[in-house]
């Protein structure tokens, strides 16, 4: 199923609200915030769009302080305390020495400066070039940077803002591409994994192709290497690369606190891609009757604005603190939960590693991204279903090989 030619609204069947009276270039999102897409929408064939999703007017149920925060200080949105307690990630342990690695195109000239705001609001080690934690570079692995873009810098600080809250003690490699094409995004990726990150994420998509299966074989086929991919922001239907058999395809859930044993509880973000692929064989480890092809999602994290998370940005129409969602939030926190886990096995797909570690997951049972034939692929359930794949974290057990 081929995604709609438009990105303005966070479009799906579910969802027809988000065509309320907003802003040009704006969405009200259910529950009432108001959502802008930090990304264009692609014009050509073969050109991604980034997953993120900046809140503009309204209050995130997520709206807080953490409790090592001033007040007068505080962000608004899940910050690294709330994201470990949901989803049960080790807080001062794990990932040392781990790198993950953030492809995303165009330059973020703001990039380090903002990280070290993000790290520093929430009491987290430093995180910069010069004590080696973190690298930015372009596609080619160089230092001449692609020319930078306001919407793809508030992708980039979203994304090493999720890699930080999830995972403090990892290594950051930032490579940006020329342009947002599927072959300057896809050689990003190669550069990363010859920098030597086990865990690569990536927070855009665009419609299904013929060409897929040379994107997959070319760019995304790395055995022994983590990828993530965001699965959309607009309901059911399928984009790649997260239609690629080779990557973990990341859903997204709404995050509440709750008074269950856990204290937080996931459901369907209507936002939220899935489905079936018109062009990916299924992988061995999926074995759901549905989709003839490759399924999508297989986990899922946080992704609805409404319960959105704090990210720091400056680079030009950016303020400093604001408040995102979309699958560029749950892919970043997915990568560092793979690198909370440890390195994979050489000639491992870690894609497959949730499938062989189901009870190590919170199983998302309700909430829907539309409606389908197969109820599955759209509406969540016990045990696997599209939009959430099998689950979201619960700890790194179902990270592991």
């Amino acid at each position: 199923m081929r995604r709609s030619s438009s990105l303005v609204a966070v479009a799906s069947l579910a969802a027809a609200a988000l065509a309320l009276a907003a802003p040009a270039g704006q969405a009200s999102a259910p529950n009432g915030v108001t959502v802008a897409h930090s990304c264009a929408t692609p014009t050509q064939k073969d050109v991604m769009a980034c997953k993120a999703l900046r809140v503009t007017a309204g209050t995130p149920k997520s709206a807080h302080a953490e409790s090592d925060l001033t007040a007068a200080a505080a962000p608004s949105g899940y910050g690294p305390a709330s994201l470990q307690a949901a989803y049960n990630l080790p807080s001062s342990s794990g990932g040392s020495g781990q790198t993950v690695a953030i492809v995303d195109a165009y330059d973020d000239p703001n990039a380090e400066a903002d990280l070290a705001t993000y790290r520093s609001q929430y009491g987290l080690s430093a995180c910069t070039t010069a004590n080696g934690c973190f690298k930015k570079v372009n596609q080619t692995g160089g230092t001449s940077y692609p020319r930078a873009d306001s919407g793809w810098a508030q992708e980039i600080s979203l994304d090493v803002d999720m890699v930080s809250a999830a995972c403090p003690n990892c290594k950051i490699l930032l490579v940006e591409a020329a342009s947002a094409t599927m072959a300057n995004l896809g050689t990003a990726v190669n550069t990363a994994v010859s920098l030597g990150a086990k865990y690569v994420s990536n927070s855009y998509g665009g419609g299904e192709s013929s060409s897929d299966a040379t994107y997959d074989s070319t760019y995304f086929n790395h055995p022994g290497i983590a990828i993530t991919v965001s699965s959309g922001d607009n309901g059911y239907g399928t984009e790649y690369p997260a239609a690629s058999k080779y990557v973990t395809a990341v859903g997204g859930t709404s995050l509440k606190t709750s008074s269950t044993t856990r204290g937080w509880t996931d459901t369907v973000w209507s936002g939220a891609g899935s489905g079936c692929s018109s062009y990916d064989a299924k992988p061995t480890w999926q074995t759901d009757s549905g989709c003839a092809k490759r399924t999508i999602a297989d986990v899922s994290a946080v992704a609805d604005p409404n319960t959105g998370v704090a990210v720091y940005d400056t680079y030009r129409q950016s303020t400093g603190w604001m408040v995102f969602g979309g699958t560029s939030a749950s892919a970043p926190l997915i990568a560092a939960t793979y690198a909370l886990a440890g390195a994979p096995s050489s000639g491992s797909y870690p894609a497959s590693f949730p499938y062989a570690h189901t009870s190590a997951l919170y199983d998302v049972t309700s909430g829907s991204n539309g409606s389908c034939t197969t109820a599955y692929l759209c509406t969540a359930a016990t045990g696997y279903d599209g939009p959430t794949g099998l689950g979201v974290p619960n700890g790194t057990a179902a990270f592991t090989g």
